[in-house]
């Protein structure tokens, strides 16, 4: 049982970090495209970025299913 609960903890680690380093370049072109291009459009932080990261995940993920033949 804590070998289940130790690779749960190193997966989810794992997963915030991939996390945090994918909202960087987020930030970056957020912050590089969007701000200069759009009136009353705000600079994000990091944290901004990773949300947003987050939230676009959910909203876009993509499923695959394998259709009955």
């Amino acid at each position: 049982m804590d070998k289940i609960i130790g690779t749960i903890g190193v997966f989810l680690g794992v997963a915030i970090l991939v996390g945090l380093i994918i909202s960087f370049p987020v930030m970056l072109l957020w912050n590089g495209c969007l701000v200069p291009a759009i009136t009353g459009v705000n600079e994000i932080g990091w944290m901004q970025a990773w949300g947003l990261t987050v939230l676009s995940t959910v909203f876009f993920k993509t499923t695959v299913t394998k259709g009955s033949q």
